[in-house]
This record gives structure tokens, sequence and C-alpha cells, in this order.
């Protein structure tokens, strides 16, 4: 059995009816693909990626993180769906399907992911004829960003010869613990926490002093984030209807952008992008904050050892948004700052030491909570500690292939929550990168719009470099 850690039991608390706690992936392959041989490739290479063939096991009464065990009755068939889009099969037809089944929960009792394989993709200008789309989701408690790569890496081929996979190992078929060891090994795991505090409190004190070190340096304040970013629309009680688009952009074109300010990251400008279409979305509807908005940026966390594996490994970065600017060039500008002392404030803290503390929460007081703070609203009696999460994957820069067929595109979904309506994730697949913003039908009916919003946030910002430059 596996322990689950304090932040992977986080997203099983967090989720609710109107909240599934999944992350995933819309995926466009080239046409001939069909089902069974798609469900024949992932049957082969499903023991590459073990945590595919375990399911949870909770703890009674919530009082320990619940466990991984290998599923004695694993069935390929109970996570995989077939399905066909409606005529014409338009792209407005595929998204509106990936939006209805990303907002579906996972079954708890079965390893928790699920893939829809779909076909009927005929009308799409860019897809050739003949292609199909697989929706891929696995809960957060059992991935992050980074780990979910990973899988990708290993499920798929990086040339149209499949490789050689070598067979299964013997299934190791594990006894369900009774109540009484999972309560004893609960028990262990708590009265080994108390050593850990000492250790995490005198780091938190350090980091204090480390971080006022870092202000007086720079001569600037510590920055206030918990409940410093402003009441916005997009923090409201979210509604159980996903909505979900996604905007493709060359990566070249994009990095490009990084020369108009000296010493920029792709992921400033990805920032920039993003702060102009919300500037513009939320200008329109007459619910721009006059403060700036507050994205939360995960930052993987793995060290090399760890690169392979699965579960949440990840820290928070918060930075101001610029949406009280104008000018994109103006806006990258001024992201660059707020990355840069993001960075250096989050190395301060350190990049592990919040999420450590997680690790002290009972697993059913989490739960409790989070059902209580659903219930109650919670969510419109406080300032919201950010506005918005926008999450920028890397991933492979040469083509992966499923049983000979080339992965076209690779766009992403995540979770979002009560109080925290609007995530964007970012991926870069091949030369492209995906910007796929997902929220709820009660806070972004048009996320088609913002999706635009997206394409010619980045536009304009290449236009205003161009200008400057001719």
């Amino acid at each position: 059995m596996q322990h689950l850690t304090g932040l992977d039991s986080s997203f099983l608390y967090l989720e609710t009816p109107t909240t599934p706690m999944h992350v995933g992936s819309l995926n466009v392959y080239e046409g001939g693909l069909t089902f069974d041989e798609f469900r024949e490739f992932l049957t082969q290479r499903l023991h590459l990626a073990p945590r595919l063939l375990q399911k949870l096991v909770t703890v009674p009464l919530g009082l320990g993180n619940p466990y991984w065990i290998n599923d004695a009755d694993f069935d390929v068939n109970m996570h995989l769906q077939h399905a066909a889009l409606p005529k014409p099969g338009d792209w407005k037809s595929l998204r509106k399907l990936t939006s209805q089944k990303f907002g579906q929960a996972l079954d708890r009792s079965r390893p928790l992911w699920e893939f829809i394989f779909i076909e009927g993709l005929d009308s799409i200008p860019q897809v050739p004829k003949g292609s199909v789309a697989v929706i891929s989701k696995i809960h957060h408690a059992a991935i992050d960003g980074a780990s979910g790569a990973e899988i990708m890496g290993l499920l798929f081929d990086v040339s149209p010869k499949p490789r050689k996979i070598p067979p299964a190992p013997q299934h190791q078929i594990e006894v369900e613990p009774s109540n009484l060891q999972l309560l004893t090994k609960s028990y262990i795991n708590l009265v080994k926490s108390p050593f850990k505090l000492p250790s995490l409190l005198l780091q938190t004190a350090k980091t204090t002093l480390a971080t006022g070190k870092i202000a007086r340096i720079e001569n600037s304040e510590v920055p206030r984030t918990l409940l410093n970013a402003p009441e916005c629309v997009l923090n409201k009680k979210i509604s159980s209807r996903r909505k979900w688009n996604s905007a493709l952009l060359s990566l070249d074109r994009v990095k490009a952008l990084r020369k108009t300010v000296d010493g920029s990251t792709l992921n400033d400008v990805v920032l920039a992008i993003c702060t102009g279409a919300l500037r513009r979305y939320l200008l329109e509807k007459n619910e721009l904050p006059d403060k700036p908005l507050v994205a939360m940026v995960p930052v993987n966390t793995r060290s090399e050892k760890q690169g392979k594996e699965m579960g949440n490994q990840v820290s928070a970065m918060l930075i101001s948004l610029p949406t009280d600017r104008e000018g994109p060039i103006e806006q990258l500008q001024q992201l660059h700052k707020n990355t840069k002392r993001g960075k250096a404030y989050q190395g301060a803290v350190g990049a592990k030491q919040m999420t450590d503390y997680a690790e002290f929460i009972p697993f059913a007081l989490g739960a409790q909570a989070t059902r209580l703070y659903t219930r109650m609203n919670v969510s419109k009696m406080h300032r919201p500690v950010f506005n918005l999460v926008i999450t920028n994957v890397p991933g492979p820069q040469v083509p992966l292939y499923m049983n000979g067929r080339k992965m076209l595109a690779n766009m992403g979904m995540a979770p979002i929550f009560d109080g925290m309506g609007l995530i964007i994730p970012v991926l870069s697949y091949n030369g492209v990168l995906s910007f796929s913003p997902t929220s709820s039908a009660n806070i972004m009916p048009d996320i088609d719009k913002f999706t635009k919003y997206l394409r010619e946030s980045a536009n304009r910002l290449e236009q205003q470099v161009q200008d400057l430059t001719t």
C-alpha cells in the first residue's frame, strides 16, 4: 500500500458533486485509428504507468489519508468510452462534448481515470478526414501536470513504428486491508507526524527572516498576498456545467516575443497574453477590478530523482497580473518584474514548505471543512486568495504517435472550485502552445469569446512589437 500525501489527499476532499477534481486533455490523432486498436494499444502499455492500475482504500472515519492498492478486479473496459460527434462533426460539437464529459466525476470505487474515444471529426478545417479525438481524465490526487506529461511519454511513441513493450509483470493481487490494518497504519503515521512539526516551524521562522531581507535589498514591501486579491466575477460559487475551449499558437512565435523585454521568459509572455485577454473580457462586462488580478502559478518541485514519480509535487507562486495597464508591452514589462520578485520570495519560502503543512490536516477534517465551505457559500464572505490559476506545462517538442497515428494537437483541462472559477492550462507540444480556459456555465458562459481574446491578445502584443522595430 502507498500512502497519499496531504497534498494528494486535498484533491479528494475538495471534490464535491459540482467540483470533480480530475485533470485531463483533449488529443486529436490523424485518421485511421479504430476503437479496437486504441483499446489494444492502451492495454499493452498500462503497466508502464502503475498508478492507472491502482484504486483507493479509505481509512475508517477519515482518521488518516487514503492508500493506493492494486485493483484485483481491474477491467480496462470500465475505463473506456466510445462516442461519435453529431453531424456535422465540427469544432463546436467537439468542444461541447468535451465540456460535458469533463464535468462528470470519476468513480472512486475503481482506478481514477477514464478515456473517451471520439469519432466523426468531419468538419474541422485543420483536421484531416477520418481523424479521431481522445479525452483523458485522471484524478488530481493521482497526478499533477508534470506527472501527467510523464504518463503521456510512457504510453505513446516518438516514431510511427510502435516500440517494443516488455510484457506486463505478473499482476500482484493485494488483499484489501481490513479496517483494523488501516487504522493501525494511520496511527503509526500520526505518531510520526509531531516529530516533523518542530523542524517545519523552524524553517518557517527562517523564511520570515529571509523574505524580510529580500524586501530590504529590493527596497520594497513584502507582498501581501493572502486574501489580498481583488473581488472579481471569476470568484463566485461554481455550477456543475463546465465550459471549455482552446486556442492554439505557434511556440516559436510566442518565444520571439520574449525579445521585447530583456531577460523575460516564455512564461512571462504566456502571462502577458492571458493578462491582455482578461482585461478586455472583464472591461466589456464592466467587471474589471481597479486592482490587478492575482494569478496562482503552480511550480514543479520535483528533483531529478523524483522525475518519474506520480502524485502531486508542486508549490504555488502568486503573481500580480497588470490588468490595470492597457499596453501589451507595458504589461509584459511589469509581468517580468512581478515574476522575478515572485520567484525570489517563492525561493525564500522554499518550494515545498507550504505543502508540507498539508500533512498535518486530518483527512476527515479537511473533507468536512470543504463540504461546509460549499454548503454555506463561504467564498462570498471573504476576498479571494487568488483570482485564477494559470499553469504552464512543458511537453515534448517532437511528434507523438498512437499505434502509428500522429498526435496532431494536445489541449489541457483542469479543475475549478468554489471561489476560483477560471483555470487556464497552457501546454506545449511539437511546436504549438495550447491555451485551454476551463470555467463553469454560470461564470463564463461565453468562454468561446474569451478564447478568441487570447488569440487576439497575442496578435496585439506581436503587432506592437513590430511597430516598435519598424
